[in-house]
């Protein structure tokens, strides 16, 4: 966190915060991970996802604590009055009378503050439930950090490696633009065929097609790096980390030799908390069998506003405690236990077996990086030497001691290595990216 706060503050001070006047910004891999990781979007929401986990756990535990509510009621029976007939008889004419008992009902106003508290075993396995979920939620995010920090990096290396390429295939086509103007400056006078400077042509047209769709292609990097970095899409950003410390052979050969911590990886770690809460499940499942606890008070006052009435049956306070004890459910309680036991050992078997498979995962994506970064090396050489041999037969052309179909040759060769260079890095990137992110070192 002091980091993302340093960070915003060099921001402001160059005036570099998305959104701002500044329209260029520079940036080294880790400034452009710590970019993504201030304002990437996914990752503000899957931060989001962790404080929603927190106000739900608060809820189940807010069922368990105190509801005290208050209210104030008003009643006019408009000046009725209740009676009450007693039968009587005349102890000396023995006629049978009635007196009548009224009693007035002025308007009143009735003020109470009601409290109560119910506990029962769902509401507790319900709140230990929450818990992991907030647990999850945190994991979840943590992946998804790593997940954004696994695409700036992937879309990093893909933009400097694009970059190299164009910087080559501009350099290719300013030579055989060359080539071409002494082809037909040949043919003008004499000495060449028209064919020849057509093939030249043509090599001439491949060579800017492939460079239209090597800047295209970079133009497409770019924009999905500033969605991840969550820039404004006017932002022009320059990319200061070269190739060579990007494909650093030693941080491979280091990443191949790390040991495997399966406790690390993310994906073992939501499916174990998922275990948890599964088994969890079954708990919450029997607390159906266990009793429940209600504690109750009420205080009221009325206020009568035209007299008083003869009789008041309404007591101030009144205090009430329950016990509810389920006797018999039919077997739905008894169902719902089998049924999450069930999925818990349904769930275990899953995470037996993922466990297998990460232990394995782990060897492949060593073994990947390890041919990956072999074929980038031999790329590396090979287009090395496609671009001296092109240089060659170039200069060649030039005294006469080479054909145009040579240098034709020559240079689809190296297009050829250009393209297998560049997904030679890509594939050593993703490589390296999958290691990192199943060993936990994004």
């Amino acid at each position: 966190m002091n980091k993302i706060k340093v960070l915003i503050l060099i921001f402001f001070a160059f005036g570099l915060l998305p959104g701002q006047a500044q329209n260029r910004l520079s940036l080294s891999l880790q400034q452009a991970k710590d970019t993504a990781i201030a304002y990437n979007k996914q990752l503000r929401n899957s931060s989001y996802d962790v404080k929603i986990a927190q106000a739900q756990r608060w809820q189940t535990i807010a069922t368990m604590l105190p509801q005290v509510t208050a209210g104030y009621d008003y009643q006019n029976m408009m000046g009725f009055k209740m009676e009450m007939r007693i039968p009587t008889t005349n102890p000396l004419t023995g006629e049978e009378t009635a007196m009548v008992i009224e009693r007035a009902s002025p308007p009143s106003g009735t003020f109470s503050i009601t409290a109560g508290v119910q506990i029962s075993g769902q509401q507790i396995v319900g709140a230990m439930i929450n818990n992991i979920a907030i647990e999850m939620a945190d994991i979840t995010r943590r992946q998804t950090e790593q997940d954004v920090l696994s695409a700036v990096t992937q879309l990093y290396t893909s933009a400097v490696a694009n970059e190299k390429i164009i910087s080559l295939l501009s350099e290719s086509l300013k030579n055989i633009k060359s080539i071409h103007t002494s082809a037909e400056e040949a043919v003008r006078i004499g000495v060449s065929e028209q064919t020849d400077a057509d093939k030249l042509l043509v090599q001439v047209m491949k060579l800017e097609s492939s460079l239209n769709s090597a800047r295209r292609g970079l133009e497409l990097v770019y924009n999905s790096m500033k969605i991840q970095l969550g820039l404004d899409a006017s932002t022009e950003l320059t990319l200061t980390d070269n190739l060579e410390s990007l494909t650093n052979s030693e941080s491979m050969l280091s990443l191949v030799q790390t040991e495997f911590r399966i406790e690390d990886n993310y994906n073992y770690q939501l499916l174990s908390k998922n275990l948890e809460l599964s088994k969890r499940q079954i708990k919450l499942a029997a607390m159906g069998y266990s009793p429940s606890l209600k504690l109750g008070y009420r205080y009221s006052n009325i206020k009568y506003f035209d007299g008083e009435p003869m009789m008041n049956m309404n007591p101030p306070n009144v205090f009430s405690i329950g016990v509810s004890i389920p006797l018999f459910t039919s077997g739905r309680v008894f169902s719902s236990v089998r049924e999450k036991k069930y999925s818990y050992l349904k769930l275990r078997n899953t995470f037996e077996d993922t466990q297998n498979q990460l232990q394995i995962q782990s060897k492949q994506l060593k073994y990947n990086l390890n041919s990956a970064y072999e074929d980038y090396s031999i790329q590396k050489t090979n287009i090395d030497v496609t671009n001296r041999v092109f240089n060659n037969v170039t200069e060649k052309f030039h005294y006469g001691k080479a054909s145009s179909l040579e240098v034709t040759q020559a240079s689809t060769d190296l297009i050829s290595a250009q393209n297998a260079y560049i997904q030679a890095i890509i594939s050593m990137t993703n490589a390296q990216i999958e290691l990192k992110k199943l060993l936990n070192k994004m």
